[in-house]
């Protein structure tokens, strides 16, 4: 696989509190923006150039004004393509997920628990760091599931940070993790290599238009840490071609989860386990029997 190696982007800014972090982010990530960065009163907000018009801007007011009631100012800045690690290096300190799994930057030391996993991980614009809530759930989640024999679909892989968890968790089947955004596809392939994790197949793809094509090779754990507007769009896609397969999720706000309980009773799921984290939630679930 060969993305384009040119990443212009727009880069919104919002002068706000950081207690006011993760609901924008919520509100933000129903427009497909996936790329964020937090700073001390300042949140970032990233999505590709070629996005960027004015439907896409009058979709985000939109989104603003229903949420907030009135739109918050923010600015909208044209980036040319640059060195985006020398950006993140400045912001990233290891991630202590749990016990087991510690998230770092490349080529940094840093002290270790007994027996702790360790992912290294250089982000670049790509989502996965393991600062956001919904990362370090799928990965708790994951830690209590036997993934050994498991043939594992990773959407939407941003970093590829779960699709080489799950490798170092004991998988040892082949993986398919992809992502529609050509700079999180090169940096997980990045990554992957980076981690020795053998066997991930890191794909440009588009989940839903060229997911029913990749379901028919049998996937029985599909990993989807994304956004609400896009589980409601590809889970039934998911429970037609892949109708025996568990869905392990993210990307849902607790204010969300009566909507989510109504979706998997529609679609015949039962929700086997739901753990949170600040507002979010994540959601192993399984085909109704």
């Amino acid at each position: 696989m060969q993305p384009p190696k040119t990443h212009n982007h727009i880069e919104l800014s919002f002068e706000i509190d950081s207690d006011l972090f993760e609901i924008y982010i919520a509100v933000l990530s129903q427009a497909d923006i996936e790329y964020f960065l937090e700073e001390e009163r300042r949140l970032l907000a990233y999505l590709p150039e070629s996005e960027w018009n004015d439907a896409k801007e009058a979709s985000i007011r939109t989104l603003l004004q229903e949420a907030f009631g009135s739109v918050p100012h923010f600015t909208a800045t044209f980036l040319a393509d640059r060195n985006w690690n020398a950006e993140w290096e400045a912001h990233l300190k290891p991630v202590e997920v749990s016990d087991r799994f510690l998230i770092v930057q490349q080529q940094k030391e840093f002290p270790l628990k007994p027996g702790q996993i360790v992912i290294a991980i250089n982000p670049k614009m790509s989502f996965g760091t393991g600062y956001h809530a919904t990362t370090r759930l799928m990965l708790r989640q994951m830690e209590e599931l036997d993934l050994a024999d498991r043939k594992i679909m990773d959407i939407g892989t941003g970093t590829g940070v779960l699709a080489i968890a799950a490798r170092k968790l004991g998988n040892r089947n082949p993986i398919l993790a992809f992502d529609n955004n050509a700079w999180a596809a090169e940096n997980a392939v990045e990554n992957v290599e980076e981690n020795q994790a053998p066997e991930i197949r890191v794909e440009l793809l588009d989940a839903e238009e060229e997911l029913a094509a990749n379901l028919q090779e049998g996937y029985d754990l599909v990993l989807a840490n994304i956004n609400k507007n896009v589980i409601d769009r590809i889970l039934p896609v998911i429970r037609k071609h892949a109708p025996g397969a568990e869905v392990l999720l993210s990307g849902v706000l607790v204010y969300d989860e009566p909507w989510l309980k109504k979706l998997l009773k529609r679609l015949g799921y039962t929700a086997k386990k739901t753990i949170y984290e600040e507002e979010w939630l994540s959601c192993l679930i399984e085909p109704g029997k």
